[in-house]
C-alpha cells in the first residue's frame, strides 16, 4: 500500500541526481515554443529530462491546453478550469515541429473528458498538419483513454500515427489511490482495440515503479499489457512533484530497472527502455527506428492472458 501520512519527501539516492547541461540549445527551445505559444509535457509535468531533451533540440508536445479535467495524484499538470481547444493549435505545433528539423515528432494531451468527442479530433487535426508540412516524419501520439469510446479510437487510428501509446502508469491495486478517475480494464480495452486494428502502428505503454506495487502486482501487470498486444513498454522511477502529491514508497535501484528489463523482453515484448529517469517519450525516435529495422507490427492479440 501507498504511504501516505507523511508530507515529507524522501531525499534522492546518488542515482537520481542530474548534471544539468550548459547548452544554449536549451533557451533557442524554450523560446521557441514560448513564442509559439504552445505546452510541452516536459515543462508542465516537471519532467526530470527536460534540459537534456530540450538541448538535443526534441520536446514533447502538449495539446488542448496545461489544465485537465481528471486530478491523478502522481501528476504534476494542473486540474481545471479548461478552456476550448485553440483551432491554430495544430498548425501552431506542425510549425514548430518544422523549425526544429524533427524527425520524430510525440504528441500528447491532457485528458479532457469535458469534450464530446474527448479530444481526439485535436490529435487527428495534429497529425494532418504535421504531415502537411514535413513529409517523411514519424509521429508518435501518447493519449488519454478517451473515456473507452470505441469511435474516438477508431478515429484516431484511422489517421495511422506511426506509434499509440497510452500508458497503464501503475498496477491495478493502486488505481484507485493514484488514479481514481481512470480505470485499468479501460486501458488495456484501448491498447487491445489499437493492436486489433490490422493497421501499422506500433502499440505503447509504460509503468511508474515506486508507488508501493509489489513484484507480483508489476508481472501481472506487464503480461496484461503484453496481452493486450503491447510490444513497447516503458519503465520509470516515480517522483514526487510536489508535497501535495502521493510519496514515493521505494526508489528502485538501475540494477532492478535492468533485471525488469531482461525480464520484460524475456515474456515476449520488442522493445523495452526501463531506469529510473526513463520517461514514455524519452528518446522516443531511438525507439521506434530501433523496432521499425527490426521487424514489422504483429498479428493482433486475439485474447487476454
Amino acid at each position: 500500500m501507498v504511504n501516505d501520512s507523511s508530507p515529507l519527501r524522501k531525499p534522492k539516492p546518488l542515482w537520481l541526481r542530474k548534471r544539468l547541461p550548459d547548452q544554449p540549445e536549451f533557451e533557442e527551445i524554450r523560446t521557441l515554443l514560448k513564442h509559439s505559444c504552445l505546452n510541452t509535457v516536459c515543462e508542465s509535468a516537471k519532467c526530470p529530462n527536460i534540459w537534456e531533451c530540450f538541448s538535443k533540440k526534441t520536446a514533447t508536445f502538449l495539446i488542448m491546453g496545461n489544465r485537465c479535467t481528471r486530478d491523478c495524484r502522481f501528476c504534476a499538470i494542473e486540474h481545471g478550469p479548461v478552456e476550448l481547444p485553440d483551432p491554430k493549435e495544430p498548425a501552431h505545433v506542425a510549425e514548430a515541429v518544422q523549425k526544429m528539423g524533427l524527425e520524430h515528432a510525440v504528441i500528447t494531451s491532457v485528458t479532457r473528458d469535458d469534450l464530446a468527442d474527448f479530444g481526439v479530433s485535436c490529435f487527428v487535426k495534429t497529425i494532418q498538419e504535421i504531415r502537411k508540412r514535413s513529409q517523411g516524419i514519424a509521429v508518435e501520439v501518447l493519449i488519454p483513454d478517451f473515456c473507452g469510446d470505441e469511435k474516438a479510437i477508431e478515429s484516431l487510428v484511422a489517421a495511422e500515427p506511426d506509434v499509440i501509446g497510452h500508458n497503464i502508469e501503475t498496477v491495478p491495486g493502486l488505481y484507485p489511490i493514484v488514479r481514481p478517475q481512470a480505470k485499468y480494464r479501460v486501458s488495456l480495452a484501448l491498447l487491445r482495440q489499437v493492436s486489433a486494428s490490422g493497421r501499422t502502428i506500433f502499440v505503447k505503454s509504460g509503468m511508474m515503479l515506486g508507488l508501493g506495487e509489489t513484484r507480483d502486482e508489476i508481472l501481472r501487470t506487464i503480461d496484461d499489457l503484453l496481452c493486450s498486444g503491447c510490444r513497447i513498454l516503458t519503465l520509470g522511477q516515480y517522483l514526487q512533484p510536489t508535497r501535495n502529491h502521493i510519496p514515493v514508497n521505494r526508489f528502485i535501484p538501475p540494477e532492478e530497472f535492468h533485471s525488469w528489463q531482461e525480464k520484460a523482453m524475456a515474456m515476449g515484448f520488442r522493445q523495452v527502455v526501463s531506469g529510473p529517469f526513463v520517461r514514455s517519450s524519452y528518446h522516443a525516435g531511438n525507439l521506434f527506428r530501433t523496432m521499425k529495422a527490426s521487424e514489422k507490427p504483429e498479428v493482433p492479440v486475439q485474447g487476454l492472458g
